[in-house]
């Protein structure tokens, strides 16, 4: 999963089997390339806006930085070299790219709720800027999950085992009782099974995932959200 500020290139395809995560008690989703799109002509032209304003150089910059998914948007831009005095127009820029990209993909609302009504737990896990936490609440996700994590709230990232122990927590399940649903990046899928999850693979129909460890994933995979209903 990428978090603002990223231009890498999205996801996947391939092809599943049925069974994956069955009795399962939550199902937890990644954002980035799951349950929305990135856009990565839009990213770029971000980028671009915020070279413009802080100067060239913002991309190298923002992407040297470690902490960019981990601490608060406002400190990791300073810490890059963006000036105080565009600080509020930049963030702005990035709010804006945000709002763009932040809209549910399809099927991905009414099957949270087929799987709440189902009696499942609904987590998030997200590697992302704080830029998402912000516009959350306003979002059509809001009030859909019982338990949200993002890293940029508790400083670390998938694929750190705590992050995955943390909302499992919050959801008053052990891990075995979850089964994980993303795209791949970030070394994802293992981290979950590592900590003793089940894990569903999406990917777009008729692309191959460009991540290594995701195409070798022997899971289970689905092509949509709506497929997830399948497989819990």
């Amino acid at each position: 999963m990428r978090g603002v500020g990223s231009t890498e290139p999205p996801k996947s395809a391939g092809a599943g089997f049925a069974g994956a995560g069955a009795g399962k008690r939550a199902v937890i989703f990644d954002l980035w390339e799951t349950l929305i799109d990135w856009d990565q002509q839009a990213a770029a032209h971000m980028v671009d806006r915020i070279d413009a304003l802080s100067g060239p150089g913002f991309r190298d910059r923002w992407y040297a930085a470690p902490n960019r998914y981990t601490a608060p948007v406002r400190t990791v831009l300073a810490e890059v070299g963006v000036p105080a005095d565009v600080m509020d127009e930049v963030c702005e820029v990035r709010l804006d790219f945000v709002r763009h990209c932040l809209v549910p993909r399809a099927g991905a609302v009414e099957t949270l709720r087929e799987l709440r009504s189902r009696g499942h737990a609904i987590g998030l896990i997200t590697v992302c800027t704080q830029d998402v936490e912000t516009l959350w609440p306003d979002s059509q996700f809001a009030g859909l999950f019982d338990a949200e994590v993002f890293s940029s709230r508790v400083g670390i990232s998938k694929p750190d085992p705590r992050i995955y122990l943390h909302c499992c927590e919050l959801l008053g399940i052990e891990p075995a009782a979850a089964v994980f649903v993303g795209d791949g990046a970030n070394d994802e899928l293992g981290g979950a099974q590592r900590v003793g999850m089940d894990a569903i693979l999406i990917h777009k129909p008729g692309e191959d995932p460009p991540w290594p460890e995701a195409r070798a994933f022997a899971g289970p995979r689905v092509t949509s959200i709506p497929g997830v209903l399948d497989l819990v």
